[in-house]
């Protein structure tokens, strides 16, 4: 039976030590669980902020790990420490390839990993050329169930291709949770709260993003229900918006707008 479930993003500035950024984890993941929390979702890159003067100038192999390396393992630890789910963004290294993945991992509350989804749109946009030092991912984000609720999970750029949305809603989805590192810029802030909104509106499902803040990056970690209500919104500085994903609020919305229900053309390319 479908509950609800409390769900923290955490809004951070990154850094290039993975090993700050764990101990940010175990902060954020501490203050969290102590409000009851079940999943705390960290941002895109999380694993590590590379090229701090100049994001993405260095070779993303030398900091990227498997996907079962120290920085996931760490951060199962702190998962089962406080007995909450984790999301984060990693690196991912490839054997005999310099690019990597752009990777982002669901860990469970005993900290074993539950599903990991790599970034299938690259940014090619706007002066960034993501596909110089990632490869994309092929693979559709699995839906994971939490407490009744079925989770999924896009990174950044995906936000902007709403087919990705509408397949994880027709199969199911709840929630979808968007780890992200999205720039700041001339309305890139509006892009982002509107796309958030409107990719919750369009499937009525919960729609959440967790981003980076400082540097170059927007902030404004925020999240909609199934209605287009904003529930949370962490704002510009570093910190937390925690929200709660609630089935009956689903069910509610759903009943008087079944657009899921009715819609006729579904495609997947």
């Amino acid at each position: 039976m479908k509950s609800s479930l409390k769900i923290a993003l955490a809004q951070v500035e990154g850094s290039s030590d993975p090993s700050k950024n764990l101990d940010t984890a175990r902060h954020f993941t501490a203050q969290v669980a102590a409000m009851n929390a079940d999943l705390i979702v960290f941002p895109e890159m999380f694993m590590a902020l590379p090229g701090q003067s100049q994001l993405l100038s260095e070779s993303l192999s030398d900091i990227a790990e498997a996907i079962d390396g120290p920085f996931v393992t760490a951060l199962g630890d702190i998962a089962k420490a406080h007995h909450i789910c984790l999301m984060a963004g990693v690196w991912e290294k490839i054997p005999n390839e310099k690019r990597v993945y752009n990777t982002a991992i669901m860990l469970s509350a005993q900290g074993e990993m539950l599903t990991a989804y790599r970034k299938i749109h690259l940014f090619d946009a706007l002066n960034v050329r993501e596909s110089d030092k990632m490869l994309a991912g092929e693979a559709k984000p699995e839906l994971v169930n939490i407490k009744g609720l079925n989770i999924g999970m896009t990174i950044c750029y995906d936000l902007r291709f709403p087919e990705l949305f509408r397949d994880l809603a027709l199969r199911g989805a709840d929630v979808v949770l968007v780890p992200s590192a999205w720039y700041a810029g001339p309305v890139k802030e509006h892009h982002w709260l509107t796309l958030l909104c409107a990719r919750a509106v369009e499937n009525t499902m919960y729609v959440a993003g967790a981003n980076l803040t400082g540097s170059v990056f927007s902030g404004r970690s925020a999240a909609f229900d199934p209605f287009g209500i904003l529930k949370a919104d962490a704002g510009e500085a570093q910190g937390l918006a925690v929200f709660e994903a609630d089935a009956a609020r689903l069910e509610q919305v759903r009943s008087k707008l079944p657009t899921l229900k009715h819609c006729r053309f579904v495609r997947w390319t």
